[in-house]
């Protein structure tokens, strides 16, 4: 009988040490009392630092602490790059991306999305008087965009001849422009928006050509956690039926910012 009892014992101890590891993530954010989000912290308006507090803010933090007052914990938000983003979510060191991050059939291999966020195509940004205004004129010319993104892949592809000159960030890629470096700057229209805004000297510069790709964002997820996809994708719904996605979105983009964005489609919405 005492064997019995101690074989019970060790049995209850076990489970107790592995119920950590079997936790989804909505249990072991509620433990913690913190989210911890993924975001870009120079991408302006989605997520950056402001000069007056010094503090990451953007359309992307908003949602963020939308999440966190959902689950009624705190916002922890960490700074990723797009090269780091997905490791960085896969290792642990965050709970969710919030990163203007593409959602692309590919990274279906190592992450989870949810539904589109924000929709968006590539583009390119150039100096007005630099003699580039189509894709096809990049032949032969220097591109610069940001290690990790779907923007470096789909430019090559659009254009075989350019050389794709690769960044951590883009707006080191807009310098890299303004220096002669490179002749553009490709990626998401709405980035390229923020940067050419940011500039002191942002009339010398335009965004030119057709929409290389489509780029709709979703929120990256550890894979095969659904109670945790389907909280991010039902709170993502109640935000927009509600009417607090359409106010970030004119707080971020609407008519009286600098980086004006006309609302023209939908967010999924389930039965």
């Amino acid at each position: 009988m005492r064997k019995v009892v101690k074989l019970l014992a060790l049995s209850l101890a076990m489970l107790v040490l592995a119920a950590p590891a079997f936790a989804g993530k909505l249990e072991s954010i509620k433990a913690a009392g913190v989210l911890k989000a993924g975001v870009k912290d120079s991408q302006v308006p989605f997520g950056y630092v402001d000069e007056k507090t010094s503090k990451i803010v953007g359309f992307e933090i908003d949602l963020m602490q939308a999440l966190a007052d959902k689950l009624g914990v705190k916002l922890d938000v960490k700074p990723v790059t797009s090269a780091t983003r997905i490791p960085m979510l896969t290792q642990g060191d965050i709970d969710i991306i919030a990163a203007t991050m593409t959602h692309k059939k590919e990274r279906e291999d190592q992450i989870d999305f949810s539904i589109t966020y924000f929709q968006t195509g590539q583009k390119l940004l150039v100096k007005k008087d630099g003699g580039v205004k189509t894709v096809a004129d990049l032949a032969g010319k220097k591109v610069g965009s940001a290690k990790g993104s779907t923007s470096e892949q789909n430019v090559k592809k659009a254009q075989p001849e350019c050389t794709v000159v690769s960044f951590e960030t883009y707006p080191e890629a807009f310098l890299a422009l303004k220096q002669g470096k490179v002749q553009a700057v490709t990626t998401d229209e709405s980035i390229l928006l923020g940067l050419k805004n940011s500039d002191e000297k942002s009339g010398d510069y335009e965004i030119v050509g057709e929409y290389i790709s489509p780029e709709p964002y979703g929120l990256g997820m550890v894979e095969n956690d659904s109670d945790f996809r389907d909280f991010v994708n039902l709170t993502l719904m109640e935000l927009w039926e509600t009417g607090k996605f359409q106010t970030m979105y004119t707080k971020w983009f609407g008519k009286d910012t600098p980086n004006y964005i006309p609302l023209d489609w939908k967010l999924e919405l389930w039965p």
